[in-house]
């Protein structure tokens, strides 16, 4: 089987390919003989409903500063694609919600991956509380009197955007610290939506855990550890990658969300597990692959295109 990939991602010249999820399954689906074809959210576009991106053949090398190779802009009509892959980063902002709503158009005639209704319809950090008991205690809000009130039951807790990524905006706050309502007030001027407020994980010290689930099945993971200066462990901001195994609270995790996510046409998913506890479902674009196989795991790239393949035959 050979297919048509159109991928809607930041900038191929932007991306740093060590660690870079979107170039892993680019790379696969060449090395399968698959043609891709790559665009930015800025050229998508529909008129009288017919979707349409300038699209450019792009070819890719293993190599840091040659890494692609791109062909002309042409303005396609992406019905004429097998798949498209929606990967570009958050946030995740009116800008990204329009794109959803756009690519809907074409699903699943052109297979989207993740299925763009339901990226759109269950946020990271809300569609987790669909499983709250896996979770710890957790508040959304923009209110400074429910937020004082939490801190004051749980001590600690940290703060971050309800649509933020990468751990940027992420603070730990202890039960004497006198920043909360400077934390807030600057909240509240940057973001128009409530935030969300956790119970601090002292075990995030030991790592958060990006655990890979392919059409809803776990297939890897690698534990992220935080560095000494920085509550966050995202690798973005300076986290260490560690290889993890998948321990039986792990499974029991995936086993509750995996059904879910399957449903609703989520191929490649990373959650997130601190110590017993899911933090967050990532569905955007997801990060981790290349770890999981540099550290000897699975190679999941492989086994997202043998999803995706599979379903195209179906």
């Amino acid at each position: 089987m050979t297919l048509k990939v159109a991928v809607q991602m930041d900038h191929v010249s932007s991306i740093t390919i060590k660690g870079d999820s979107t170039f892993a399954l680019c790379m696969e689906a060449q090395q399968r003989g698959h043609t891709l074809f790559h665009y930015t959210p800025d050229r998508l576009s529909m008129r009288d409903g017919l979707v349409t991106a300038r699209l450019e053949t792009m070819k890719l090398a293993d190599e840091v500063g040659r890494h692609f190779e791109l062909g002309e802009p042409v303005r396609t009509n992406l019905a004429e694609m097998d798949v498209v892959l929606l990967r570009q980063d958050p946030p995740f902002d009116m800008n990204y919600i329009t794109s959803t709503h756009i690519l809907e158009r074409l699903h699943p005639n052109t297979l989207v991956a993740n299925d763009p209704a339901w990226v759109r319809n269950m946020p990271e950090k809300i569609f987790v509380t669909e499983f709250i008991d896996l979770m710890p205690e957790t508040l959304i809000t923009k209110d400074p009197q429910e937020v004082a009130a939490f801190r004051a039951e749980f001590g600690e807790i940290v703060m971050k955007p309800l649509y933020g990524n990468g751990g940027a905006g992420v603070f730990h706050l202890t039960r004497d610290d006198r920043n909360l309502s400077s934390f807030m007030e600057t909240f509240a001027l940057l973001f128009r939506e409530p935030f969300i407020v956790q119970k601090y994980l002292p075990e995030v010290r030991k790592g958060d855990k990006r655990i890979i689930l392919i059409d809803g099945e776990p297939v890897g993971a690698i534990n992220r550890v935080p560095s000494e200066t920085d509550a966050r462990s995202n690798m973005h901001v300076g986290g260490r990658a560690d290889p993890s195994e998948l321990t039986d609270r792990d499974l029991e995790i995936c086993a509750r969300i995996g059904p879910a996510l399957k449903e609703r046409g989520q191929i490649f998913v990373g959650i997130d597990v601190i110590g017993n506890y899911l933090t967050e479902i990532n569905v955007t674009s997801p990060t981790g692959i290349r770890e999981v196989k540099r550290f000897g795991g699975a190679d999941i790239a492989a086994l997202f295109w043998d999803a995706v393949e599979a379903k195209r035959s179906a």
